[in-house]
């Protein structure tokens, strides 16, 4: 037995922790959930008594983006101090951070227990085994970062040539030497022409929506089994469907990557990430066009995405609205002075009832105050005016310049 495993470790038990970061390393690296599960019997051999094993932790990162309920249960035990030693495989099984390693080792260093590994034994409370132990974190935490650099700078380079394979929406495919092509499926085909077609009609994704409703129209969508197996499913139309078809631009023949990002936010003193952030096409990783036949050429697609973007009503963009109907002059124009959006038109109840333009600012709760309300009738009549006496001027203008042109004449004659 180890000199600095004393009688009262072995009294207060040992805690042998189990991890792997992910559910296909679960699945398939199973020689290293064997050597970790080893651990008890050898915790055993040495003495302790009582042995109890954390394994919540499987298919879980040690990152610190994500929750470990077995690492709160071993910090909790080691807490209790009914815990002498904590056995792992290696450092980067109970913490790929700084943060959760130094504080499990700093409550080890309270309480008396040991950490023990296949290389040694070490007890925080010694100055050297506090260094050595700092200093296996660390490498820890350097590895992943290490790994992790290397993975995305593969991964975009091979993105930059056109060659990373991912799964790709419905109506391509992958062929036999890595290129993409049309699906030879003609039913799949035949309906992505013919969203792309009634939206050259209509001028409107929500307006194509309602074609297929009332068709009875079904989309294909594409489903990911077993992580890496994908089919093609056969929904009725939905609006997010129809739009990612129509903003997609793997359907005008371009090859693209990166088109959104995470973000980082502190949730309950941890680093959150959540995904799926849209990004502008100036800051997509890889946009290659005439990568391989489209659907839509690219002019088309871009002329696409104005319209879809001048449809988009009460949002806080900057691009022109397509107006509504209705009696306002400025339906779809006018914009809040405050927080930039799309103010709307309310009409009376009554016939002949003066419309107002209000702003319900982001509309985060129901019964909210008004951002900004405003009276349309003096309003438009104020634009109205403007607008003849802008024509009038112009009219004035182009007779002057007539005459002007006719003297001319007249003096060469």
């Amino acid at each position: 037995m180890h000199p600095k495993i004393t009688p009262d470790h072995l009294g207060r038990g040992a805690v042998v922790y189990i991890r792997q970061s992910t559910m296909g390393q679960v699945a398939e690296h199973t020689e290293s959930k064997r050597r970790q599960y080893a651990l008890a019997e050898s915790a055993r051999s040495i003495g302790f008594a009582s042995v109890a094993v954390i394994d919540d932790d499987l298919g879980r990162s040690g990152s610190g983006l994500v929750e470990r309920p077995g690492f709160q249960k071993l910090v909790a035990s080691v807490c209790s101090g009914s815990i002498g030693a904590v056995f792992c495989i290696e450092a980067s099984r109970l913490a790929r951070n700084g943060r959760d390693w130094h504080h499990l080792i700093d409550l080890c260093a309270l309480v008396g227990t040991l950490v023990i590994d296949p290389d040694g034994t070490y007890d925080p409370r010694l100055v050297n085994d506090r260094l050595l132990l700092g200093l296996k974190g660390t490498m820890s935490e350097y590895e992943l970062s290490l790994l992790r650099q290397r993975g995305l700078a593969a991964r975009d380079s091979k993105a930059l040539r056109g060659e990373l394979q991912f799964i790709l929406p419905p109506g391509y495919c992958w062929n036999e030497i890595g290129q993409i092509e049309m699906d030879p499926d003609e039913r799949i085909g035949g309906v992505i022409r013919l969203l792309f077609d009634k939206f050259q009609e209509f001028g409107s994704a929500r307006q194509v929506l309602l074609w297929a409703q009332d068709r009875a129209l079904q989309l294909p969508i594409t489903r990911r089994n077993n992580g890496s197996v994908c089919r093609i499913e056969w929904r009725p139309a939905a609006y997010h469907t129809v739009l990612m078809i129509l903003r997609h631009p793997v359907y005008a023949g371009a090859y693209v990557f990166g088109r959104t990002t995470q973000r980082t936010r502190i949730v309950d003193g941890r680093a959150h990430k959540t995904t799926g952030h849209s990004k502008p096409m100036t800051a997509w990783n890889v946009l290659l066009r005439d990568h391989h036949p489209g659907y839509i050429s690219w002019d088309q697609y871009e002329k696409n995405q104005k319209l879809i973007s001048e449809n988009a009503h009460m949002q806080r963009r900057t691009d022109r609205k397509s107006a509504r109907g209705g009696r306002a002059l400025l339906t779809g124009l006018v914009r809040c002075a405050r927080c930039g959006r799309t103010m709307r038109v309310f009409y009376g109840s009554q016939s002949g009832h003066a419309h107002r333009y209000h702003c319900r600012g982001d509309d985060s709760h129901v019964g909210g105050w008004l951002c900004i309300g405003v009276g349309g009738v003096r309003v438009d009549r104020a634009v109205a005016a403007q607008i003849v006496e802008a024509v009038s001027e112009h009219a004035i203008e182009a007779a002057i310049q007539a005459v002007n042109q006719s003297e001319k004449a007249d003096a060469k004659i």
